[in-house]
């Protein structure tokens, strides 16, 4: 997936499931939530004017940057653009699966995570697939022209 086609899904995208935003723990200190992967994403794509939906089964029905939790995809609504997965590799085809059943239009893996299973499942049904990337640093790069936050790893 070139810069281009990337820059296009996100132009035409308005609605991100995130699978794997961080609910607070009891006892935990609320600033550690939001220094969490996922959940400093979730705020940046918010900031930039998307619908970010959170995907957590352990934490349904709490709020998460403004937004109520639901437990799986298919609670979800609304038609959802991007489905975009901060968990590990190996739950990725479940994911896909579920992408597909809902009518998702990409399945995204943020960094450090791909698999060519659910990269096959998503093919198979006309889902975009784009894996081992960050949203928000695509967006950056494409959008706001900045550098990755670690740009001695993009040699």
């Amino acid at each position: 997936m070139n810069d281009s086609e990337i820059k296009k899904i996100l132009e035409d995208s308005k609605i991100i499931a995130m699978i794997g935003v961080s609910s607070e723990k009891k006892g935990e200190d609320p600033k550690n939530l939001k220094r969490k992967p996922a959940n400093v994403v979730m705020k940046y794509m918010q900031d930039f004017g998307y619908k970010v939906i959170p995907v957590n089964p352990f934490a349904e029905g709490e709020t998460i940057n403004g937004e109520k939790v639901v437990s799986s995809l298919n609670k979800i609504t609304e038609k959802i653009d991007i489905v975009d997965v901060f968990r590990p590799s190996k739950e990725a085809p479940g994911f896909a699966n579920e992408a597909v059943k809902i009518g998702g239009k990409v399945l995204w893996l943020q960094y450090g995570i791909q698999n060519d299973e659910a990269q096959k499942i998503a093919e198979d049904n006309n889902i975009k697939y784009i894996s081992n990337r960050c949203i928000k640093q695509e967006y950056q790069k494409l959008f706001q022209k900045s550098n990755p936050v670690f740009p001695a790893l993009k040699k």
